[in-house]
């Protein structure tokens, strides 16, 4: 087991990441400081983890909710069934919330933590390998709407995080994939050496191979720890981590939530960012074709949809979270591990960009 820890003072927390964590009473139990547990899962994950993790928090006043499976119930209708029984079973400030499940259930449980009786505590237990290196740590919680994804939510920092990577064995290779996207972008957003060793080392990611897998899973969260301690808020430096999302947002809010993958459209995001860095001139070719190249061998697409139009996507594009009153804002590479937040492209070349990248 490796344990690093996300530093915010008195609001730090430790993310465990190892085989075999899941039922860990003794990793789970210093998280939690009352009587009351809610486990929040879904239908798939609930046959195939919720008896452990039910193990490791014995001896608690136990109950569960689970919810439908997948993107399209992130909504506002879903997280009322958590709000329901939350006030069924009479939990008080002192529960905690954990969220057994992707990033989807952690998203949920922890916005229902952050303002259930104006915030209770949440442990995460993410169980697909996109949650695990990304949407658990770092407390962004939320819900869609018809009109922008995550456009409802709020900052809660989790208490831990425990990530079993034995729950990995059950992910499908779609899903997989998609959490390659988001491991991806810690390379191309501060890390070089990350990337290059990505280059070397996909084939045994995309095989599952357990080291490989915990190595990557560790330096993506140290990455994202040391980004989220210095700007918890999103400020600054942490909109980095938004390379590729304003783009994936777009296309996930066109298809209708779920016809992609969140990392599938951050995947293709994170190449129309570096198309349009390479036709701003800050990025070369050969960088262009390196990420497409990793892209690609991670199994994720690189085309955006053909029945999404130029226009359709610059106006979703338009209602995403990061536009500040200045205008729309994009995370656009410099280099490999070297990214920036500018409005100073040209909006020209963005709807090339756009043009050019289409599945036939």
């Amino acid at each position: 087991m490796k344990t690093l820890y996300v530093e915010l003072g008195e609001r730090s927390y430790p993310i465990h990441i190892g085989p075999g964590l899941l039922g860990r009473a003794d990793l789970l139990q210093p998280a939690i400081h009352g009587r009351q547990v809610m486990i929040v899962t879904n239908e798939t994950i609930a046959p195939l983890y919720l008896a452990a993790a039910q193990a490791g928090l014995s001896g608690y006043d136990l109950q569960t909710v689970i919810l439908p499976d997948g993107e399209q119930y992130k909504n506002l209708d879903t997280l009322n069934r958590i709000y329901d029984a939350l006030l069924e079973h009479r939990f008080n400030r002192k529960c905690t919330l954990v969220a057994l499940g992707g990033g989807v259930i952690g998203d949920l449980a922890g916005f229902a933590a952050a303002s259930y009786q104006r915030g209770v505590d949440f442990i995460q237990i993410p169980t697909t390998l996109l949650a695990q290196v990304d949407s658990s740590v770092g407390g962004k919680t939320g819900v869609n709407h018809p009109l922008g994804k995550n456009m409802i939510g709020a900052f809660h920092q989790p208490n831990c995080v425990l990530a079993d990577t034995d729950t990995l064995a059950t992910l499908d290779d779609r899903q997989l994939a998609a959490g390659l996207a988001e491991i991806i972008k810690y390379g191309l957003i501060r890390d070089a050496d990350f990337f290059a060793w990505l280059e070397k080392n996909m084939d045994l990611l995309t095989a599952r191979d357990t080291d490989a897998l915990i190595f990557a899973i560790a330096r993506s969260c140290l990455n994202k720890a040391e980004v989220v301690a210095a700007d918890e808020r999103e400020s600054g430096q942490r909109a980095l981590l938004n390379l590729g999302h304003t783009f994936g947002h777009a296309i996930e809010t066109g298809m209708g939530y779920g016809t992609w993958l969140h990392g599938e459209a951050v995947g293709t995001g994170m190449l129309l960012a570096a198309q349009l860095s390479a036709r701003q001139g800050w990025l070369d070719a050969g960088e262009v074709e390196r990420i497409e190249q990793l892209l690609t061998r991670a199994g994720l697409p690189t085309r955006i949809p053909g029945e999404m139009s130029t226009r359709q996507f610059l106006d979703l594009m338009a209602v995403d979270k990061k536009v500040m009153d200045s205008g729309l804002r994009l995370v656009l590479l410099k280099g490999i591990g070297a990214a920036v937040v500018s409005g100073d492209f040209d909006p020209d070349l963005l709807r090339a960009t756009l043009d050019a990248a289409h599945a036939g």
